[in-house]
């Protein structure tokens, strides 16, 4: 990293940052063409989950290759300069790598949509037999991750 004083190496922090987020971007490579989508998710500290269509371009990407990147930002406030290219951002961000998985169990499927959920709302919620089976349940093994911020 560049900027060794924006670097975040403290696995709660970065942990923080991640339950603060909203979205993840996911990269992979579609016969060496980036390819990224946002995406709702769930995060349990070591796993990153996503919920997804059976098909369309992400998953046939994902079939072939599934190494993944990731990415969270959070962006706090801009800081304006007189001077254009002086202008900065306070900003939170994580990014990472791993590999990706379809959850197959049904049991797994339902614990990390519960997750997905619980990023999102601190309500309980069930899922019916229907629902699980017609919803892909993505996995992510974190396999490299670091943060960086300015405050």
């Amino acid at each position: 990293m560049r900027r060794n004083d924006r670097q975040i190496t403290d696995r709660s922090v970065i942990d923080g940052i991640i339950k603060r987020c909203k979205v993840c971007r996911l990269g992979m490579s579609d016969n060496g063409q980036p390819y990224i989508v946002p995406l709702s998710f769930g995060y349990d500290g070591r796993l990153l989950y996503f919920h997804a269509a059976a098909e369309g371009r992400k998953m046939d990407i994902l079939k072939r290759n599934s190494r993944v990147c990731f990415e969270f930002d959070i962006l706090e406030d801009v800081v304006p300069s007189e001077v254009a290219c002086q202008w900065g951002m306070k900003y939170e961000s994580v990014i990472g790598s791993g590999t990706a998985e379809i959850v197959e169990d049904a049991n797994s499927k339902r614990a990390a949509l519960e997750l997905v959920m619980r990023q999102y709302s601190s309500a309980d919620w069930t899922f019916n037999e229907q629902a699980l089976d017609a919803t892909l349940v993505i996995c992510v093994s974190i396999q490299d991750i670091s943060g960086k911020a300015r405050r």
